[in-house]
């Protein structure tokens, strides 16, 4: 990590914030919250908690080195003084965020940038109204912030090259795949996959193909692990064989045409679906909390990881 990268201030203390906040301070940052909501401190507490089970078993009888401290602000202005990153999570709304960073824009410091956490609002709206825009960008993480390394960064209208830099820097020091998105678009990239899918999902169980365990489990045992370590592209490439990419991708061209999505045909949000989903998916969970499943998902994401890096392949 740079020695100037000191501190790091957290604006929204939910699911997200609190994520950055035990991947700040894992890596050495000493982090101010600001986090009007009265229960944000407990929770962020348990997510640091859940975070240090998980470098427990990422790093066995290892140290990460040493740890930064948490404070918590009474107003935005006395989070950032002195941070040289500041990241937003607060609610996905468009006039909430421009405020917030009106405010921060007003008290960052002279060399600070801004990340937004924003799933899919564009920055160059969330900029219009702050002073030294161009020091914002997005920087959208995937849950758990505090395991999944990748963030993608997307400037706005008026961020600086500079700023992009800067903030691709840091993120790296924090352990995290920074992936730099070149041109604003609504979601990004990674979100606009979840959609694809997720609208697909809805259709098949609206007419019932399939029930969401069976969506979860084909995801689970099949597709999923091997986007997990080869993503869209190189999964496809191998389909080629020794006739490459090329090949397959000449061979399937004709698919396109088939009527084999019904990724804009959206099913209508009824309560029938909605319960179907969630009674469906209560019993592929077998009862399971909130709580337990968050462990499960840890623990195996951790020993994902582990398996990656001695394979010098991935995160």
């Amino acid at each position: 990590m740079s020695a100037s990268v000191k501190k790091a201030a957290v604006i929204g203390g939910g699911v997200i914030g609190g994520g950055w906040v035990a991947r700040l301070m894992t890596a050495g940052f000493d982090v101010a919250v600001f986090d009007p909501y009265t229960q944000a401190e407990k929770y962020i507490n348990d997510v640091i908690s859940r975070n240090e089970a998980a470098m427990l078993r990422l790093w066995p009888g290892q140290t990460t080195g040493q740890r930064g401290k948490i404070t918590y602000a009474e107003t935005i202005g006395e989070a950032v003084d002195g941070a040289m990153l500041v990241q937003e999570s607060v609610p996905e709304r468009l006039e909430l965020k421009q405020t917030i960073h009106q405010e921060i824009g007003e008290a960052i410091s002279d060399q600070a940038v801004i990340g937004s956490s924003t799933s899919g609002l564009l920055p160059s709206d969330i900029q219009k109204l702050m002073p030294h825009a161009d020091r914002m960008m997005v920087a959208h993480p995937y849950n758990p912030v505090y395991l999944l390394p990748v963030v993608e960064i997307v400037g706005g209208e008026k961020t600086s090259q500079h700023a992009i830099d800067t903030a691709m820097q840091i993120y790296s020091d924090l352990g995290m795949k920074p992936v730099h998105i070149t041109k604003e678009i609504d979601a990004f990239v990674g979100d606009r996959l979840l959609e694809a899918m997720w609208r697909e999902s809805l259709w098949l169980v609206k007419e019932g193909v399939a029930t969401a365990g069976t969506i979860d489990d084909i995801v689970r045992h099949g597709l999923g692990m091997r986007f997990a370590q080869m993503g869209q592209f190189m999964t496809y490439r191998l389909g080629g064989g020794e006739g490459g990419f090329r090949h397959f991708l000449e061979q399937f061209e004709p698919s396109l045409k088939w009527p084999w999505t019904k990724l804009m045909d959206v099913p209508e949000w009824t309560d029938d679906l909605v319960d179907s989903i969630v009674s469906q998916s209560d019993e592929h969970t077998g009862g399971l909390s909130v709580s337990e499943l968050e462990t499960i998902r840890d623990n195996n994401l951790v020993d994902f990881l582990k398996v990656l890096r001695r394979n010098d392949w991935g995160a």
